[in-house]
């Protein structure tokens, strides 16, 4: 197999998602870890939403860690990433679009984007009408579905599967701006994520992505082999700030 390169920060949950199907399936990578809201051309040629991550293997160049994730269940040997059974393979995926879709949406883009990334990128004053309405009345609504999902012990179909891995990961970011799942009203969702934190390859892919939030971006890369991780040999970031096509205004 040719090295494998993912362009982008552990910052963003969906790379650390796709850096933790890697774990599972024994891949090494080479990691770059630009924000995608600093791309130069080059990675807008190979990325054209503007976001991360991205697969590089050769000539193969994978957007969207859904699709990346796919691959590599299909192209790498091991643990399969997804339930054997049909009927749990298809909720399992549901759970992935779920957590790609609505729990980032308000998790990531409208307390996490709004609260950590605007300000800092865009010089933009947070939206604090936003942030009340995601946190005090969308977020409780998604905390009370997954408290109904996640099991009493356990994963979230017997074995870690990509619905774990796909679900957990923008907790960290949502926990970086202060919104955490109180364990006193959601008990089985708060264990579960400890769980998937102290017995799965997204724990220290966690601690990896707390501690770039506290490093300036300019040294993210001098901070990876601290964690296990080997720079990129080349990086597709650049010094001017830019939205991409579907980046929340």
């Amino acid at each position: 197999m040719d090295p494998v390169t993912i362009v982008g920060n552990p910052v963003s949950p969906y790379v650390r998602k796709v850096l933790a199907a890697c774990a599972l399936k024994g891949v090494e990578v080479q990691l770059d870890p630009i924000v995608g809201l600093m791309g130069n051309e080059d990675f807008g040629r190979i990325s054209p939403l503007r976001r991360i991550p991205v697969w590089v293997e050769g000539d193969v160049t994978l957007c969207d860690s859904s699709v990346i994730v796919q691959y590599i269940e299909e192209t790498r040997p091991g643990p399969s990433l997804w339930p054997a059974d049909p009927v749990e393979r298809a909720k399992a995926r549901w759970l992935e679009e779920f957590a790609d879709t609505r729990l980032f949406d308000v998790l990531g883009w409208r307390l996490f984007f709004e609260i950590a990334l605007k300000p800092r990128f865009f010089g933009e004053e947070i939206d604090q009408a936003k942030v009340e309405h995601a946190r005090d009345v969308e977020l409780p609504g998604i905390l009370d579905y997954l408290e109904g999902v996640v099991p009493e012990s356990g994963f979230l179909f017997g074995a870690l599967s990509m619905a774990d891995l796909s679900v957990a990961p923008a907790f960290v970011n949502a926990g970086a701006v202060q919104v955490n799942v109180d364990p006193a009203r959601w008990p089985k969702l708060a264990a579960w994520l400890e769980r998937v934190e102290t017995e799965t390859p997204l724990g220290p892919l966690n601690k990896l992505a707390r501690a770039l939030m506290r490093t300036p971006a300019h040294a993210h890369r001098d901070r990876l082999p601290e964690f296990g991780f080997v720079p990129a040999s080349r990086s597709w970031g650049g010094g001017e700030v830019r939205r991409g096509p579907m980046t929340p205004q």
